[in-house]
């Protein structure tokens, strides 16, 4: 059988709307645009609201196509034991953690390089996950995470009482 080549790398995520979407698959997926223009860069499907499983390896996917980060903000009420920094793949990253209920994690790169991803909570089902990670791709979308959360039927990730310690 004959090997085709792999695409030539951009610097972005390429885009997985076609992929398979399993229960309890983190995914990731970005904009794969250049200019930027949705309210959100991208959407992250963690399987679990542990961030020392979780956040790992989002930060070893980004740091792949984006280049290294330096800081990570998350919210503090959806996630389990936020440390203040998480060494991965031997560079330090920092946390910043903020009761803010946004259902997003920012990431940053460099200095000043922010980017927004809409956090789709773990316990979301496969066909309004896919949706609200669709949505939050999108280059015309102007609707923030928690809208886009509610309108597809994936739930805010900051509901009271949603974090799970068991799934730890």
């Amino acid at each position: 059988m004959p090997r085709t080549d792999p695409p030539p790398d951009t610097g972005v995520l390429a885009d997985g709307v076609h992929e398979s979407v399993r229960p309890g698959t983190a995914l990731l997926r970005l904009e794969t645009t250049h200019d930027r223009q949705g309210v959100l860069d991208g959407a992250w499907w963690p399987r679990s609201r542990d961030v020392a499983v979780e956040l790992p390896g989002l930060i070893s996917a980004l740091t792949e196509r984006l280049g290294p980060l330096s800081r990570v903000g998350l919210d503090s009420v959806a996630w389990n034991g936020l440390p203040t920094r998480l060494v991965v793949d031997g560079r330090v990253v920092h946390i910043d953690a903020s009761a803010v209920g946004d259902d997003t994690v920012l990431v940053t790169r460099g200095d000043r390089d922010l980017f927004s991803l809409l956090v789709v909570p773990p316990d979301t089902p496969p066909d309004a996950a896919r949706a609200a990670m669709a949505q939050a791709v999108r280059a015309d979308n102007l609707k923030g995470a928690e809208r886009i959360l509610v309108d597809t039927g994936a739930g805010p990730l900051h509901s009271a009482g949603s974090v799970d310690t068991e799934q730890a």
